[in-house]
């Protein structure tokens, strides 16, 4: 196969999901001397992107995103470590987790991999995390965002929990806080003071390239 060949493939075959044919494809393209940042810029992101658009229009449903970014992952496992050795910088830094007293993960890991697959860094956190817990990895990863993933109304009150707890360790002000989930809206996202809101993973990582744009330009260099 051409290379031209094998990063067709990738886009179709990530674009239905096919695990193991993405696999193969990228292990054939390593073999064949293919740049790992081509497979991933030319072919994997424009083909989960694809995926986000057609989401978008209504042609896609979540177990189609799912699938499709279940064998970006495949892919992903593979390339980081590869993509590292040669320095390809990431989009941004993300620390992700569902808040305290809720357990639902579906919605936050496919954001995770879209993320991952747009090129970001990410630290999953988990679910049930504590609002210190939050506090502790920006800390400690100093991250561009961190996200709040709420799946009941009973636990969005969180998030401004969640919020108080980095305005009263002196860090709000250097993160970017998104916070999405199926019950949340712009409105509850506005009122608790979050800076970003997203009904789904791919709006989630358009919104996130935004917010840090917009940081990173207003910020005198």
């Amino acid at each position: 196969m051409t290379h031209e060949e094998i990063l067709q493939g990738l886009y179709d075959h990530t674009l239905v999901g096919h695990a193991p044919e993405v696999k193969d494809l990228v292990n054939q393209g390593l073999a064949d001397n293919l740049d790992p940042e081509k497979m991933l810029y030319d072919a994997l992101i424009p083909s989960l992107e694809e995926v986000g658009a057609r989401f978008e229009r209504g042609d896609f449903f979540v177990p189609e995103m799912l699938i499709a970014a279940r064998a970006m992952q495949g892919a992903l496992d593979i390339l980081r470590p590869l993509l590292a050795e040669t320095g390809a910088k990431p989009v941004g830094t993300y620390v992700m987790g569902t808040v305290k007293g809720d357990v639902h993960d579906i919605g936050k890991n496919l954001v995770n991999i879209m993320l991952e697959g747009a090129g970001f860094t990410v630290y999953d956190l988990g679910v049930n995390v504590a609002p210190e817990k939050f506090v502790e990895q920006v800390q400690e990863h100093e991250p561009d965002i961190v996200g709040f993933s709420a799946f009941l109304t009973t636990t969005m009150p969180m998030f401004k929990a969640n919020i108080n707890a980095l305005e009263k360790a002196g860090i709000r002000d250097h993160v970017i806080v998104m916070v999405g989930g199926a019950p949340v809206t712009q409105e509850y996202a506005d009122a608790v003071g979050a800076d970003g809101y997203a009904a789904d993973a791919s709006t989630a990582v358009r919104l996130a390239k935004d917010l840090i744009e917009r940081k990173r330009s207003a910020v005198p260099a």
